[in-house]
């Protein structure tokens, strides 16, 4: 019988880690720490789920989720490595969650001011992972200004932070949560 593998490796014991093209580059890299913050977005989607949302959200989390993997694949073997079986986000990515976001976005009353993050714990969960998305985002900025990886990351990921606004808002919306509104004042 076959043992089962490790879950460690020691392999970063020094303080680096290995890209998918096989070079090693410090774990405070700006592409580690790219991918690491997509990876924590991915988490707290997850948690956004555990939170149990209105069913028919959760399938189109999921495959955000998944998503997030292949950007995070993606990000994981530099596009200069030009190496043609890396995983690459598709460039239709971007437009699915405009499609997905102008459908719940229509079930919306039009925003008139600015609302506070909450609600039920699911839609303060997306509001959340809103704000992940947008840090991600800013790393993808600034990684992009070291080395290319190709503006379909940096578009998803605006997106998918619209799409999160959109989900909480729907969320609240559907289980009847009233939001509370921004008026300017402290």
């Amino acid at each position: 019988m076959a043992s089962k593998p490790r879950i460690y490796t020691r392999t970063g014991d020094d303080g680096t880690t290995g890209l998918g093209s096989g070079a090693r580059v410090r774990k405070d890299s700006l592409r580690i720490d790219a991918y690491g913050t997509v990876d924590e977005l991915n988490c707290a989607l997850g948690v956004a789920l555990a939170a149990g949302p209105d069913a028919a959200l959760i399938d189109p989390v999921r495959k955000i989720q998944r998503d997030l993997f292949v950007l995070g694949a993606d990000l994981c073997v530099p596009e200069q490595t030009g190496r043609p079986d890396a995983l690459r986000m598709p460039e239709e990515a971007a437009a699915e969650l405009e499609a997905l976001i102008d459908r719940l976005d229509a079930e919306l009353d039009p925003l008139r001011n600015f609302i506070l993050p909450g609600g039920t714990p699911a839609a303060a969960h997306f509001h959340l992972a809103r704000t992940i998305c947008r840090r991600a985002e800013r790393k993808l900025v600034l990684l992009n200004g070291a080395e290319p990886i190709g503006p379909r990351l940096i578009r998803y990921l605006n997106r998918l932070s619209d799409l999160l606004f959109v989900l909480a808002r729907v969320e609240n919306a559907r289980r009847g949560q009233t939001e509370i509104t921004w008026d300017g004042r402290s």
